[in-house]
């Protein structure tokens, strides 16, 4: 049998009662990391999306990489990216919609795609957003990111690259948001990740921004700012202050998801609801 003593027994139970009321009181007030300076955003540029069902992406907007690049373009990935509807394509109801296959083409077992906005448009600070539902399932690798336009001149990671939105499809709750650079890409990039503790990404559309001036980028998740990257924090050479231009793809395999498995259903898509880009207006 136990014996309990109850001076003991309520002392403890008041330092948790305390420790209870210190926790709350902790949560309600207000975070100083989301207390953003009020800004005032102009939009530059956006596509919508709303083609006729079956018709490729405005190419006054986008244009295509096709193939497998080299080396799996930098990761070892296993996709051949076509222009084919069957990869890329509006879907009617405003969204664009990639599609990651599972099937022999031109020697490859995967097809999916990748459009960018190199040549057609590229801006240097601002807010850069995107909505859009994820893919999910292993081995696949959805992104909405950013390269510098430079990159023709300097390579990679000079020219700079920002990782708006990065999944793993074997976790289909959390993303990444990165910066790769001179000093710190790959393995070593700047980055945080954040995880929903109900949901997952694969199941509705979610809305996914940076915002960039000459000192900072801001990562946001639905308007809530979960990553700010200073100059100061990046242990290399600051590379964000020249243009750069838009990407969206869904990759299979690489270095950052691993080989699909049996248990990797396909076909796979990521639905884009819109992509939007905006200056800020200094008065």
């Amino acid at each position: 049998m136990w014996i309990v003593n109850k001076k003991v027994k309520s002392k403890k139970i008041v330092q948790v009662f305390c420790l209870i009321i210190l926790v709350t009181l902790l949560r309600c007030n207000p975070d100083d990391f989301q207390k953003l300076e009020n800004r005032e955003w102009e939009l530059v540029w956006s596509d919508e999306f709303e083609g006729a069902a079956g018709t490729s992406p405005d190419p006054a907007k986008w244009q295509f990489d096709i193939g497998t690049g080299e080396n799996g373009w930098g990761n070892q990935e296993l996709q051949y990216y076509t222009s084919r509807p069957q990869n890329i394509s509006m879907d009617g109801n405003g969204h664009l919609v990639i599609t990651a296959r599972n099937e022999i083409f031109a020697g490859s077992p995967f097809t999916s795609a990748r459009i960018k906005t190199q040549g057609l448009f590229e801006q240097a600070y601002g807010r850069v957003e995107a909505r859009l539902k994820t893919p999910y399932g292993p081995g696949l690798w959805p992104a909405f990111w950013m390269l510098g336009s430079n990159i023709e001149t300097v390579n990679w990671p000079q020219c700079g690259e920002i990782d708006i939105m990065e999944l793993r499809g074997q976790e289909p709750n959390i993303i990444h948001g990165s910066l790769h650079g001179p000093g710190y890409s790959a393995g070593n990039a700047v980055t945080k990740k954040y995880t929903l503790s109900m949901g997952r990404f694969d199941t509705d559309f979610y809305n996914y921004a940076i915002e960039w001036d000459e000192e900072k980028i801001d990562f946001f998740l639905n308007e809530f700012l979960y990553q700010r990257i200073r100059r100061d924090d990046v242990p290399g050479e600051w590379v964000y202050d020249q243009p750069f231009f838009i990407i969206l793809n869904v990759a299979v395999g690489g270095t950052f998801v691993g080989f699909p498995t049996i248990h990797t259903p396909f076909p796979q898509r990521m639905m884009i609801d819109y992509v939007r880009v905006f200056r800020e207006i200094k008065r």
